[in-house]
């Protein structure tokens, strides 16, 4: 690894992302790691220069009150602890200073004066050091991605194909659950365009069939995260020789499947409800990176920009978009209306100023008038929100004219949609996807 690491040791902080991206920002690597870290698992880690303790509001667990073992506490790397009490055998500040310069200042201090660290965090290294990991992990052995076409799996495409070329075997699977168009565009990118080995599974029926009647959103997670790992599976078997499985796993899907002191905000398919007979081995190049570090690997591994640009989209895709259980029409008209909301704002040169916008479908009925009759249908719910590591996330204020003619083309065009609403609500308190 050819980078310096500081290692923030996570004793109960609601700040150690904050944390973390704050000492990258000064061009050092810095990983979170939780409080129970053990000296074996430190000295394994390579190239760290010091270790932040960041303690806070959630440092008891399980009735007692978390600390770091005394074989870390004991080792030869600089400390600065943060809000943890009870070591002051140790450089201690009560909080990170929200004030930039203030909080810069004193990170500096710590990183390039008490521990010596080089500024060497950039893309570049990161993207040497993890095809130097794959390399290493992988072997002559082959690998299976499931490419959905999002930023994080196409990274992890280009990562992949940098590191073992032809090792790599991208499937797409078409669950019934991607926004319109997109199963033709994945197969057409990265089959035609980027010469990737790429197998396409139409499974919409076996998705669909799985996913009837169930309503709850936790639920609707694991079932399509668990036969994503049965078409991969599957697909192993044909193919043969296949030992391991790449996810586009990053950081902010890990903490929101919940750490030790944290309680989980919602599963990820690709972080928790595995099955417990999964017999590849995992390879999850980016797990350590935010969403805008991912989309810089992107940019430096020359995928286009419409690609690595391309708005978000959760691996359980319109799955939890259609909240409550899944319908084909309701399906159908979700996938609908978000082909308008796309179009139009697109229109509007939207698309580059808003992070993420999308609708959302949910499972009640309102008396609306179609055709000078009383109807009963679905609302349409627009969501719009900007956001640097989708961490936290802040509404988008829409212009009134694009906002009309949104309304006025779902309300007309899509069956079974008779009023359109606007959520207004930032992350937190809400959170970016409404399941």
């Amino acid at each position: 690894m050819t980078q310096d690491m500081i290692v923030v040791l996570d004793l109960g902080s609601e700040e150690s992302t904050r944390i973390a991206r704050e000492i990258r920002a000064l061009g050092v690597y810095s990983e979170i790691h939780p409080y129970d870290l053990t000296a074996e698992q430190l000295a394994a880690l390579p190239n760290v220069r010091g270790i932040l303790l960041a303690g806070g509001p959630n440092r008891v667990v399980d009735g007692r009150e978390i600390a770091p073992s005394q074989a870390v506490l004991d080792s030869a790397l600089p400390m600065l602890a943060v809000d943890v009490p009870g070591l002051p055998q140790l450089r201690h500040v009560n909080t990170l200073p929200h004030d930039e310069q203030m909080c810069q200042e004193l990170l500096r201090q710590f990183l390039f004066e008490d521990c010596k660290a080089q500024p060497n965090w950039t893309v570049k290294n990161f993207i040497d050091d993890q095809v130097e990991l794959v390399r290493r992990q992988v072997g002559d052995k082959k690998v299976l991605l499931a490419l959905s076409g999002g930023v994080d799996s196409s990274v992890v495409a280009a990562l992949l194909l940098k590191a073992i070329g032809s090792q790599l075997t991208c499937v797409h699977v078409n669950h019934g659950l991607l926004r319109k168009g997109e199963p033709e565009q994945v197969v057409r990118v990265f089959r035609d365009n980027l010469g990737a080995n790429l197998i396409y599974v139409d499974a919409v029926d076996r998705f669909l069939d799985k996913l009837a009647g169930v309503a709850d959103p936790e639920q609707k997670r694991k079932i399509i995260g668990a036969e994503f790992i049965r078409v991969f599976e599957e697909e192993a078997r044909k193919l043969e020789g296949i030992d391991f499985l790449a996810q586009g796993t990053i950081y902010p899907d890990i903490i929101e499947s919940g750490t030790k002191t944290n309680k989980a905000v919602k599963s990820h398919h690709n972080v928790g409800g595995l099955p417990e007979d999964l017999k590849f081995q995992l390879v999850e190049p980016l797990r350590q990176l935010f969403k805008d570090e991912v989309r810089a690997c992107g940019v430096a591994l020359g995928l286009p920009d419409d690609m690595v640009y391309r708005q978000p989209f959760p691996g359980p895709g319109l799955g939890v978009r259609c909240l409550g259980a899944i319908t084909r029409d309701r399906l159908e008209a979700l996938r609908e209306s978000d082909a308008i909301l796309r179009e139009e704002f697109r229109n509007a040169g939207l698309d580059k100023k808003v992070w993420q916008y999308f609708t959302i479908v949910p499972d009640l009925k309102s008396v609306g008038v179609r055709d000078n009759a009383r109807s009963v249908e679905w609302p349409a719910i627009i969501r719009a929100v900007n956001t640097v590591d989708a961490m936290t996330a802040e509404i988008e204020e829409i212009p009134w004219p694009v906002l009309h003619k949104v309304t006025r083309r779902i309300t007309s065009e899509v069956k079974g949609i008779n009023r359109v609403c606007y959520d207004l609500t930032p992350k937190p308190s809400g959170t970016i996807e409404w399941e």
